[in-house]
């Protein structure tokens, strides 16, 4: 019997997506500089230096979201710097919608003052408070289009270095009690985001069963 041999480590330093042993993976950065290094087994590191304004996403998980994916992670390590996220990040179309289950932040709380909570939801231990929010005419996985965002933020940030879930049908089934439907799934990562600052994590995600 061949035994697979596991992907060998890979860093990116650019605007890509493709596959990396059994996982999708997906890095956008607009500008500064930043770099994502894939490791094995649903593992990744990443850095960032954006300066003002800058945004960086990078995730490691499935080509195709499911409204069911139970998501299990541990971030050995998590620096957001003055704002970056760690969070279960996808996009659905038809309708397009960009959303996120937020577990831990810096010192910008997602998605915003201006944004007003639409409910909370109890899930994996804690509580999310649920928003929608729109961008108008912004990069989407469908070019420049106006679309939702679909968020669920955890009311206090999860500590690194533990085993930590998300169970993702707990949010959905939120979203849609607060009139917030999800469309055909696209991919689906356990993703680190940053916005207009320095930080890094090292994060390994893997599907719960």
């Amino acid at each position: 019997m061949v035994v697979p041999q596991p992907a060998p480590a890979e860093t990116l330093c650019r605007n890509a997506q493709g596959s990396h042993g059994a996982y999708f993976y997906t890095f956008f950065r607009d500008t500064g500089s930043g770099c994502m290094t894939l490791g094995r087994g649903g593992r990744y590191r990443t850095h960032w230096a954006l300066g003002t304004g800058g945004n960086q996403v990078v995730g490691l998980g499935w080509a195709t979201g499911s409204p069911t994916r139970v998501v299990d992670y541990r971030a050995k390590a998590f620096d957001p710097g003055r704002n970056g996220y760690l969070t279960l990040y996808g996009w659905s179309v038809d309708p397009l919608v960009e959303y996120y289950v937020v577990d831990n932040w810096g010192d910008f709380t997602p998605p915003g003052q201006d944004a007003k909570p639409l409910g909370t939801v109890e899930s994996d231990g804690g509580t999310y408070r649920v928003y929608r929010t729109t961008r108008v005419q912004q990069p989407s996985i469908q070019g420049t289009r106006t679309f939702d965002q679909f968020w669920s933020v955890r009311t206090e940030k999860r500590a690194a270095g533990g085993r930590n879930r998300i169970t993702f049908a707990n949010h959905v089934r939120a979203w849609q009690a607060a009139g917030m439907r999800l469309g055909t799934m696209n991919y689906q990562v356990l993703a680190t985001e940053g916005f207009g600052s320095d930080g890094a994590s090292n994060v390994r995600v893997w599907e719960a069963r």
